[in-house]
C-alpha cells in the first residue's frame, strides 16, 4: 500500500497553469499532450530526489530533493509527465515530457500498491547511470527531507534500467545501493593499488 506525500500547493498550481495555458510555458507541449482529446489532469505527485556521489568509499550516498513530478492523465492512462523545480520564488513549472519513464512509473506504482507493507513513494534519480527508481520509503511518516535511503526501504528501478540491473524488480536498499556505489565510485588513480 502507498501513502503518497502531498505535493506543495504552488507546485500543483504551476502545473495546472501550464496545462491550462499553452502560451504560459516556453517549451511546446509534447506530441501526446497536443494530440490528447478530453481533459488532462496532473496525478500521482512524487518528490524527485537525486542520488549524490559521495566520492569517499564507505560513506552512504546522500540524496537531495530537486523537484516534484506529476503524471499527466488523459482518460485511463498517463500520457506525459510534468516536472516542477524549486526556485528562489518557490515551486515553479519546469517542463513537460513523455517517454518510457512515464509508463514505467505508472507500472511501478501499481506494483507497489500490491505490496503488503505501507510505503511513501518517491523518485530517485541517478543521473550518472541514466537511472530512475521508484524509492519506497518504509517510514510512512517520512517528511521528504530524508537525505539517505534507510535499510528497510525498497527501490524499484524503472525501465529502461542500466545493464545488469533488472527493471521493475523491488530491491532492498542494502542490495542495490552497494551496486550503485561501486558503479559511481571514481576510477582509481593511475599507479594506485587495485582494491582488494
Amino acid at each position: 500500500m502507498l501513502r503518497p506525500s502531498p505535493a506543495p500547493a504552488p507546485a500543483l498550481r504551476s502545473v495546472l497553469a501550464a496545462l491550462g495555458s499553452p502560451t504560459a510555458v516556453r517549451e511546446p507541449r509534447t506530441p501526446a499532450l497536443r494530440a490528447a482529446q478530453g481533459p488532462l489532469s496532473p496525478e500521482h505527485p512524487l518528490p524527485v530526489h537525486v542520488l549524490g556521489v559521495t566520492g569517499a568509499p564507505g560513506l552512504a550516498p546522500r540524496t537531495r530533493l530537486t523537484g516534484w513530478r506529476f503524471l499527466i492523465r488523459n482518460g485511463d492512462r498517463a500520457i506525459a509527465a510534468a516536472d516542477t523545480m524549486l526556485t528562489p520564488d518557490g515551486w515553479a513549472f519546469a517542463h513537460f515530457f513523455e517517454g518510457p519513464y512515464v509508463s514505467a512509473t505508472e507500472r511501478a506504482l501499481l506494483q507497489a500498491e500490491a505490496l503488503p507493507a505501507t510505503y511513501r513513494p518517491r523518485l530517485l534519480s541517478v543521473p550518472e547511470l541514466y537511472m530512475l527508481t521508484l524509492w519506497l520509503q518504509a517510514d510512512p511518516e517520512a517528511d521528504g527531507t530524508t537525505v539517505a535511503p534507510a535499510a528497510a526501504d525498497l527501490m524499484v528501478p524503472l525501465a529502461p534500467a542500466p545493464p545488469g540491473i533488472a527493471a521493475h524488480r523491488p530491491y532492498q536498499v542494502s542490495d542495490l545501493l552497494p551496486v550503485l556505489s561501486t558503479r559511481l565510485a571514481p576510477p582509481p588513480l593511475l599507479g594506485s593499488p587495485a582494491p582488494a
